[in-house]
């Protein structure tokens, strides 16, 4: 069996590559499987598998472009002299591997997720790239899937492109489980309300990238003020991006009747 991230490669013959390799990748498919088996079954948490991972890769590749297109310059360009298209190497992969360490345990994810990505991707990566390419392009990932997690703050563009769009896979549907597992609570009901988010680019004086959330409670402002905006504060990305959330419809939706403690 092999995944469809359906990832718009465009010109990037590296990362279409790459993408080949993970799609049939039995290993990976095993890692995803098991990041959710600790996730849902077992911590009764949204899912943390191959369906995330490829929201936030897909989010991470779209608001990349846009920054690039608006003149932001990736680290890895500006570090190492490298080129555009590895950076979307980067987001790509560090989306992909940023939960793998949910295998192990939710606590520490982040640094058994950077343990399992090391591992990976010398075969990944191998012909594709020179050993020496490799071991940067490798680093980079590591550290965006570290720093996608707090304490930990990106100090990369690339890196800080992963966590926001670890943040923005929000919308209603990835609430459900738990919720209908019983775990009604601020989180779960504030999850629901998000109907649709966009990511969108701007036209000057606007910030580069626009994200449009649509609600259909206002219970979704938790969401977005306690849980998305910190992460955009500390992803090193608030200069470049604007939210906007509406309530969608004529009248809020009700998504409980009753709460007893």
């Amino acid at each position: 069996m092999s995944f469809d991230f359906s990832l718009p490669c465009g010109s990037n013959e590296k990362l279409r590559a790459i993408v080949q390799r993970i799609e049939s990748d039995e290993r990976l498919k095993a890692i995803w499987k098991c990041s959710n088996v600790m996730a849902i079954d077992r911590l009764g948490y949204t899912d943390h598998g191959v369906t995330h991972v490829k929201i936030v890769a897909n989010s991470a590749l779209k608001i990349l472009r846009i920054l690039m297109k608006n003149n932001a310059v990736p680290s890895i360009v500006k570090d190492y002299g490298m080129e555009r298209e590895d950076a979307e190497v980067v987001v790509v992969l560090g989306a992909l591997f940023h939960d793998a360490g949910m295998t192990v345990a939710r606590e520490g994810h982040e640094l058994f997720g950077a343990a399992v990505a090391m591992s990976a991707l010398w075969g990944i990566l191998d012909g594709i790239y020179s050993p020496y390419d490799a071991t940067v392009v490798t680093s980079e990932v590591m550290h965006a899937v570290v720093s996608h997690e707090e304490p930990h703050r990106p100090l990369t563009l690339e890196a800080g492109v992963v966590k926001v769009a670890d943040a923005l896979d929000m919308e209603k549907g990835r609430a459900r489980l738990p919720f209908e597992a019983g775990k009604i609570d601020i989180h779960s009901v504030s999850a629901l309300s998000i109907e649709k988010v966009r990511i969108q680019e701007g036209a000057p004086p606007e910030k580069p990238v626009i994200v449009r959330i649509s609600m259909s409670n206002s219970a979704g402002i938790f969401q977005i003020d306690e849980l998305l905006k910190p992460r955009i504060e500390s992803s090193g990305l608030g200069k470049y991006i604007h939210v906007i959330a509406e309530i969608t419809g004529a009248e809020e939706k009700n998504i409980i009747r009753k709460f007893e403690f």
